[in-house]
């Protein structure tokens, strides 16, 4: 069955399989984003400092961090922790889980988020086999529906495609993947109708992909009563624009009619200095917001 992100909740155990760092990083971080909004505490089991990347993914999507780390309900598990539970016998890792499910409601919490980095299960000393594991965490799910949501992801970077057909076909429930461009440097997801998000690396490669969503997104509003006067772009996780993409930002923007804008939310300072370099701050039709998208606003502190 296929599951749309926004609506898990208790009882669900879902798969996903990202197709580049940066779509794992989306997953990932929308998982998080999501149980902490709904009031659940969040376990998450770092591997190779995944987790550093996940908190920066969050602060770049306005998803605020401290008070739920300070405050347990984004628990992050160390890396020796997730390396040692793969070396742990199957029912002390069951015991230590339904323990860790207790304290979430002892603290008041909704429920539990489970997710993280598994590839540990396949390195040599772990105590049983990524199948025996995952089927562990399905009965931990079925013993817990009231209080638990588990999210496993499978990315070619850790995981042989081999293994990620097999735990493909081990899950009944599979992420809806929203419709997006990705080439390994850039990924693009619609957030609606005149907005988008944008993730890793513009640059000569990619450009045309920035210049197509531009002129298809401005259509789209053109044709839509009731659709946004500004055409917005989450530039948050874009880390490097060349100079040829910043100019065709601004000749796009200028190509708007005097009713549109093009604005682009909180833009890095490395991206503003070469965006403003090439024109940007004086083009009529394009704005800098520090704020993220309206459809997408970040979830409120507990």
């Amino acid at each position: 069955m296929i599951k749309l992100a926004g609506d898990l909740s208790s009882g669900d155990h879902v798969c996903a399989i990202p197709d580049s760092a940066e779509h794992l990083g989306e997953i990932a971080a929308g998982f998080v984003a999501h149980g902490l909004l709904r009031g659940e505490r969040v376990l998450y089991f770092d591997d190779d400092g995944a987790a550093d990347a996940l908190l920066r993914r969050l602060a770049e999507d306005g998803v605020e961090i401290d008070g739920p780390l300070r405050r347990g309900q984004l628990d992050i598990q160390p890396e020796e922790v997730t390396r040692q539970t793969f070396r742990t016998a199957l029912p002390d890792v069951h015991a230590g889980v339904s323990a860790q499910l207790a304290h979430s409601l002892a603290q008041g919490w909704a429920g539990t988020r489970l997710t993280g980095q598994m590839h540990s299960a396949m390195a040599p000393g772990a105590a049983g086999t990524l199948p025996e594991y995952d089927g562990l965490l399905a009965r931990l799910v079925r013993e817990n529906q009231d209080s638990l949501t588990a999210l496993c992801t499978y990315d070619p970077g850790h995981f042989p495609d081999e293994q990620i057909d097999i735990m493909r076909a081990l899950h009944r429930d599979h992420l809806a993947l929203t419709g997006a461009y990705d080439d390994g440097l850039l990924r693009i997801v619609r957030l609606g109708v005149g907005y988008a998000r944008l993730a890793g690396e513009i640059d000569h490669s990619n450009r045309p992909k920035i210049t197509n969503l531009l002129h298809q997104q401005l259509d789209a509003v053109l044709r839509s009563a009731d659709a946004p006067a500004d055409i917005g772009l989450d530039m948050a996780s874009v880390r490097f624009v060349d100079v040829a993409s910043a100019v065709a930002f601004v000749h796009a923007a200028e190509g708007f009619p005097a009713s549109h804008r093009l604005v682009l939310h909180r833009v890095r300072p490395r991206v503003q200095r070469i965006l403003d370099r090439c024109g940007a701050a004086f083009s009529a039709q394009l704005a800098f917001d520090d704020d993220p998208p309206p459809v997408d606003p970040p979830p409120p502190a507990r």
